[in-house]
């Protein structure tokens, strides 16, 4: 062995083992190449980062993606307070026969303070169905969605049963300013509604006004818009499918076809009946439109290639700004902040190109979920993210309510984000 050492030693120059004995421990580590950075998550850096593993939050597996279950939400309740509600496992109850329910699910909620991360308040909740159950109001308020009740929360989580419906209520909308609310719910055909119940078809306090089914057919939901208030009815419809209605604080926008191949005529359907033409867009299918504030609203859209692309217009016509999605990104989801200032778009991105033509593909397929934070006044990007784990149904991105703070769920911890100050909606014309 000795000899073997000595032959090695022999054939090593000797300048080089005089520079092994002049440079100090660790020296060699640093003359080897360093590994790469890891890629940045956020084109900003967060202003605190509140680790999500201590709150009892676990990432689901991949068996969910693809599935558009809402597993978590992040949502202000103020610029200070932010709450965060996740899906937790938990024991399913049977009843006297053995069976279980299989809709029930376990969310646990907690009240974050920023930028501490200190538990102001926590709760278990037991909820059923896999859609979207928080709905963020003023003033630190927020409704909870379960079955045929909405419920109205607080900071402290305290919950009070806000208004019921004579059957489960599927899914909810609401306008910028969250004076008014798009409710679908499943109900029998003949379902009377009890005392403290939303009005059934029937008794709806507007039956002739606006209708989304008016030839009277046979249907499977029904569609309300209530004023929040009072939980006043203005119209009540029966539709075939769930059904998006961009609201504003006048009525709701709806695209009609026009005689033109890709041109799609936007009128402004009233609350109080009529409607006024607001817009045209063109696209080979039909716009996706969302409200960003009582006078500003987004159109998603498809051009001839098959290329997606979102275009912001004021009421009075005005077309403000434009963007255009990359051939590889799937599913957006939308969140805006309380005044229409910023919106957060998260989409999927996939290995290959998806676009209005083909859109087949698997989960397998989907490699992150990437977030843009627009002005919506000029389109300008405030922060460029990227979510994780991966929620194809959202609920992992947050707007303050002024706009000037953002939370990512982000590799299991939530970053908090401040914002320049979003300039103001342009003022419409008169």
């Amino acid at each position: 062995m000795l000899s073997r050492l000595r032959a090695t030693r022999a054939k090593i120059p000797a300048v080089f083992l005089l520079a092994a004995l002049l440079l100090p421990c660790g020296a060699w580590a640093r003359h080897k190449p360093a590994p790469a950075p890891p890629p940045p998550r956020a084109s900003e850096a967060p202003l605190c980062t509140i680790p999500a593993d201590p709150l009892g939050f676990a990432p689901p597996g991949d068996i969910y993606l693809g599935s558009h279950n809402t597993l978590v939400s992040l949502d202000f309740l103020d610029e200070n307070r932010l709450l965060f509600t996740f899906r937790v496992p938990g024991l399913l109850r049977r009843d006297p026969d053995g069976a279980a329910d299989e809709t029930e699910r376990h969310i646990r909620a907690v009240v974050l303070h920023i930028p501490d991360g200190h538990v102001l308040a926590e709760a278990l909740w037991t909820l059923h169905d896999r859609a979207r159950y928080v709905y963020p109001l003023e003033n630190g308020q927020f409704l909870l969605r379960d079955r045929e009740t909405l419920s109205l929360g607080d900071g402290a989580l305290q919950m009070t049963p806000w208004l019921r419906f004579p059957g489960p209520v599927l899914w909810v909308e609401m306008d910028p300013t969250r004076q008014y609310l798009v409710t679908g719910s499943r109900e029998p055909q003949t379902a009377q509604p009890k005392a403290g119940e939303a009005p059934a078809p029937a008794t709806a306090a507007n039956p002739d006004g606006p209708s989304l089914n008016p030839g009277g057919k046979q249907t499977d939901y029904v569609l309300r818009i209530l004023r929040r208030s009072s939980a006043e009815v203005l119209s009540i419809s029966h539709v075939h499918n769930a059904v998006h209605l961009p609201l504003s604080t006048e009525g709701y926008l709806d695209p009609l076809h026009s005689t033109q191949d890709d041109e799609w005529l936007l009128d402004l359907d009233y609350f109080t009946g009529g409607s006024t033409r607001v817009g045209t867009v063109d696209s080979i299918c039909v716009p996706t439109l969302d409200f960003l504030s009582p006078r500003e609203y987004l159109a998603r859209v498809c051009d001839r290639a098959g290329t997606r692309e979102i275009e912001a217009f004021t009421l009075d016509g005005k077309r403000l700004w434009g963007a255009t999605g990359r051939d590889t990104n799937v599913w957006p989801v939308l969140t805006t902040n309380q005044n229409g200032t910023r919106l957060a778009m998260e989409v999927l991105h996939a290995n290959h190109s998806i676009n209005a033509y083909a859109t087949a593909f698997s989960p397998e397929d989907i490699t992150s979920q990437e977030v843009d934070i627009f002005d919506a006044a000029n389109g300008h990007i405030a922060l460029r993210a990227q979510a994780s784990p991966i929620f194809d149904a959202g609920g992992n991105v947050a707007l303050s309510p002024s706009g000037d703070r953002a939370a990512i769920l982000m590799q299991d911890g939530i970053e908090v984000f401040n914002l320049p100050a979003a300039p103001p909606i342009p003022a419409q014309q008169p």
